[in-house]
């Protein structure tokens, strides 16, 4: 099981090539993941058989087109769990989908004086459309925080979770600390009270087994470039009679079924969700992607994920000046770590001069790291094509580090 890394490894072209005279380690892959050779050959055999317009043209290339967009449309619905194909709208990004949520569901339902829960552990990507869509109503945010161990306050959040909340909108597995959140029981909560539940997926969805049905939310996001996908292709997963009910995020293109001078009318979902021209593309490699994960197992990659992170942790403790954030629960794939006396961006640079990619800085979630009292951290983050090797390499390459700054005296202290 812990050993898929090193046999996956070659399937990955860009894994080759060297920084300077070292090899690749890459460990920045919450941020975004590298792409096997068979996804990034569907990427360019799409356009070498297939490259045309959806939904509109009859001759062979729109039909070969379309059979492809939608077949990755239903791969898609079958990999989280969801009942219906239509229940899944192609966007651009995680960021995408859930502005269309707070934009084309939120605001018709908020008033002033409703509530919008959300913790402490959410992406920017999950906390500025909720801060801005309640601004446009008079409602409020509130948020759930966590415990000393890092996880989510589950008591704090039953407490917050009441008659005046109408969208609870968490994230599923914290991109800084690893921490999964147990979505299905605030889904609990927030039914009791008639709340609409939406999940950022973007950190779970490529490393965890997820099902929208267990988890009962009734939107998540999440994407492709994540989860061994190329960039510009994400998705949305919404309840049907939800996205039913909902008016379009944008206008124009397929979306229309009808169109006078002075009036129009809305396609079918998933149709009306999804103006001008899709990237299709993207949604045929996504679907080659999802079927690479899916050989391998979510399963034995959220277990492989979890022995590299452990073993990193027991290595990075034994490092003097390293200061973990390590939830009480593991890791689940994602190390972040500061050093005493170096600047995260500084520890990142000496890093990238040895091979090890990683990244530096606040990560999209300043108001967690406002609460772990720091300003930025290292993360270092694992996934399916990783291996023991590549612990060694980054233990190595902080000791490197420390060794050159301390040597130098060049220190810089981490601005507060």
């Amino acid at each position: 099981m812990a050993g898929i890394g090193k046999s996956l490894r070659p399937d990955f072209p860009i894994l080759e090539q060297k920084i300077g005279r070292n090899s690749l380690v890459y460990l920045d892959n919450a941020a975004t993941s590298q792409k096997p050779r068979v996804v990034i050959e569907s990427l360019a055999n799409f356009y070498q058989i297939a490259n045309s317009n959806v939904h509109r043209s009859v001759h062979t290339l729109a039909e070969r087109a379309t059979d492809l967009y939608e077949r990755a449309r239903e791969k898609v619905a079958e990999f989280i769990g969801a009942e219906h194909p239509s229940e899944i709208i192609f966007v651009r990004n995680t960021t995408e989908a859930i502005n269309l949520v707070a934009y084309a569901f939120a605001r018709s339902r908020l008033a002033p004086g409703d509530e919008i829960v959300v913790t402490v552990l959410n992406h920017h990507s999950n906390l500025v459309p909720w801060q801005q869509a309640a601004a446009q109503s008079d409602a409020k945010v509130r948020a759930i925080p966590l415990t000393r161990d890092l996880q989510l306050d589950m008591r704090t959040a039953a407490s917050i979770i009441g008659p005046r909340t109408k969208i609870v909108a968490i994230t599923h597995k914290s991109n800084v600390t690893g921490t999964i959140v147990d979505v299905a029981a605030l889904s609990r909560m927030a039914r009791q009270v008639g709340a609409a539940v939406v999940i950022d997926a973007a950190q779970s969805v490529p490393h965890l087994p997820v099902d929208v049905h267990q988890l009962d939310c009734d939107f998540l996001a999440f994407s492709g470039h994540k989860m061994l996908g190329p960039m510009g292709i994400g998705v949305l997963y919404g309840r049907r009679e939800l996205l039913e009910q909902m008016p379009p995020f944008m206008t124009g293109g397929e979306m229309v079924l009808e169109v006078e001078l002075e009036t129009a009318t809305w396609n079918d979902i998933p149709l009306k969700f999804e103006a001008g021209t899709p990237n299709v593309a993207g949604a045929v490699a996504l679907a080659t992607a999802i079927d690479y994960l899916s050989a391998v197992g979510m399963q034995t990659i959220a277990e492989h994920e979890k022995v590299l992170a452990d073993a990193a942790w027991k290595r990075l403790e034994k490092i003097e000046g390293i200061q973990c954030v390590k939830p009480s629960l593991g890791s689940n794939g994602i190390v972040s770590f500061s050093m005493t006396d170096i600047h995260p961006h500084d520890v990142a640079t000496i890093l990238d001069s040895e091979g090890v990619a990683v990244r530096a800085g606040h990560h999209c979630a300043q108001p967690l790291h406002k609460v772990l009292g720091v300003p930025a951290t290292v993360r270092a983050s694992f996934y399916l094509y990783n291996d023991h090797d590549d612990v060694d390499r980054l233990v190595d390459a902080l000791r490197t580090a420390r060794q050159f700054f301390h040597k130098r005296g060049r220190s810089r202290e981490v601005p507060l």
